[in-house]
C-alpha cells in the first residue's frame, strides 16, 4: 500500500506541476517550488496524518515528481506521458532510494532519467495517425533552435 501511495504521489506531482506551469502560467520553478512547499508544510505541521514512513517519503516523492512537471510543452505534450514518467520515477525512487544516500541531485537525476526513458518510447500521434519517437521529436526541436 505504501508503494502505491508513493506512485500516485509522483504521478499527481508531475501532472499538477505541469498544469500550474502551463495553464496557470506560473513558470516551471515557481510551480514546482510552490506545490512542493505546500506538501512539505502540510506534513511538517500535521505529521500524524499518515504513518511515519509515508510522512517521510511522500514529500520527497512529490518533489521528485514535480521536477518532471517542469518540462516544456514543446517536449512533452500530453498528460499521459507525464503520468508514465511519474510512474517510472516512482519505480526508480522505490528501488534505488537507499543507493543514493548522501548524493546530491538524486531526485533530479531520477526525474531526468524517467522523462528521457518515456520520451524514447514510440507513441501514436493523433493528428497524423502514425508512430513517432520522442527522441526524434526532441532532436528536431534542438536542431531547430540551433538553426534560428
Amino acid at each position: 500500500m505504501t508503494s502505491l501511495i508513493i506512485v500516485l504521489t509522483s504521478i499527481i506531482a508531475a501532472m499538477l506541476t505541469f498544469y500550474v506551469n502551463h495553464k496557470l502560467k506560473q513558470g516551471p520553478v515557481r510551480s514546482s517550488a510552490l506545490l512542493s512547499l505546500l506538501v512539505a508544510l502540510s506534513f511538517y505541521f500535521f505529521p500524524n496524518l499518515v504513518d511515519a514512513e509515508l510522512a517521510k517519503n511522500i514529500p520527497v516523492a512529490f518533489i521528485g515528481g514535480s521536477f518532471i512537471g517542469m518540462v516544456s510543452k514543446k517536449i512533452v505534450d500530453s498528460y499521459f506521458k507525464l503520468a508514465i514518467s511519474g510512474l517510472v520515477f516512482a519505480v526508480i525512487y522505490l528501488n534505488t532510494s537507499s543507493f543514493f544516500n548522501g548524493y546530491g541531485g538524486a531526485l533530479g537525476a531520477s526525474a531526468g532519467i524517467s522523462l528521457l526513458s518515456v520520451l524514447s518510447l514510440p507513441f501514436f500521434t493523433p493528428k497524423k495517425h502514425h508512430l513517432t519517437n520522442g527522441v526524434l521529436q526532441l532532436r528536431k526541436i534542438i536542431f531547430k533552435r540551433n538553426r534560428d
